[in-house]
């Protein structure tokens, strides 16, 4: 019986060896939500490159952490020079990710993540990509216990996400998710819009929204596409601002989104 166990306990050091010996060393992201989940779970050492939008707080969340990478400018040449042996971008058919040349790649595509549940899947498919499965798993449960901690709303009803000129978003969307997570409706869906539909000024004012929710650089008027959102007519609606770069990719920013939207919606009114 000694002698199986033993047999066992060696394969299984071999499996682990082989998983280690195996994770990718060479990582170039073609993508900016990919950026956040690499930037989440990989060794620095692993990063070789991260995509041209890495760095602009307005797209990514994680802009700050990619300043001490390299970004590419020419992705399609300086991946050819850097041979990754992953490359993580916006899938566009059987491994096969938006930007990357020909070439025999390794490959993970991520299409845009569009609920809680979708992030999820997405960290695991990262952890286990580039070999930090473990990583992934505690990243996961640290999400699931800030979600978890917090406190009921004391507000709810309906809301907007409202954008510049008039555009709405709408129902099976990242930002819907976190709207019905916070207890609130999603006014798209009252009205039966498509996930993105520009809803004129006259058509919001008479739904009535209780919320208001605006991308932060809309907080002050700076060009025609913001200045509706400060027309005088909206003025009594209470607003959430939320950086752009929190919901327009999926990953750890949904926890600072949905922490942002509660501290709003139990706010003094």
């Amino acid at each position: 019986m000694i002698r199986p166990l033993m047999i066992a306990a060696t394969a299984l050091l071999v499996l682990a060896g082989t998983s280690a010996s195996a994770a990718p060393r060479r990582i170039v992201s073609l993508n900016v939500c990919a950026d956040q989940y690499l930037l989440a779970l990989a060794d620095p050492t692993q990063i070789a490159a991260l995509s041209s939008n890495a760095r602009d707080p307005e797209l990514s969340a994680a802009a700050i952490k990619a300043r001490g990478f390299r970004t590419l400018r020419r992705p399609a040449e300086e991946v050819l020079a850097i041979r990754p042996d992953l490359i993580l971008g916006f899938p566009i058919g059987p491994n096969a990710v938006a930007g990357a040349p020909p070439g025999q790649w390794r490959t993970l595509g991520l299409a845009s993540a569009d609920s809680y549940a979708a992030i999820l899947d997405q960290i695991r498919q990262v952890a286990r990509a580039i070999g930090h499965v473990d990583r992934g798993e505690r990243l996961i449960a640290a999400m699931n216990r800030d979600l978890a901690a917090l406190p009921r709303p004391k507000h709810s009803g309906v809301a907007a996400y409202y954008q510049r000129r008039g555009y709405m978003t709408g129902t099976g969307t990242l930002i819907d998710d976190l709207m019905r997570r916070m207890g609130l409706t999603n006014l798209a869906a009252k009205l039966g819009k498509p996930p993105l539909a520009q809803v004129p000024l006259e058509e919001m004012v008479a739904a009535r929204p209780e919320w208001l929710i605006v991308e932060s650089a809309t907080d002050r008027v700076v060009d025609q596409g913001t200045e509706m959102l400060h027309h005088p007519a909206l003025a009594a609606v209470p607003r959430i601002s939320l950086p752009q770069s929190w919901t327009v990719c999926g990953g750890p920013a949904y926890v600072q989104a949905a922490r942002t939207i509660m501290a709003r919606l139990n706010a003094p009114r």
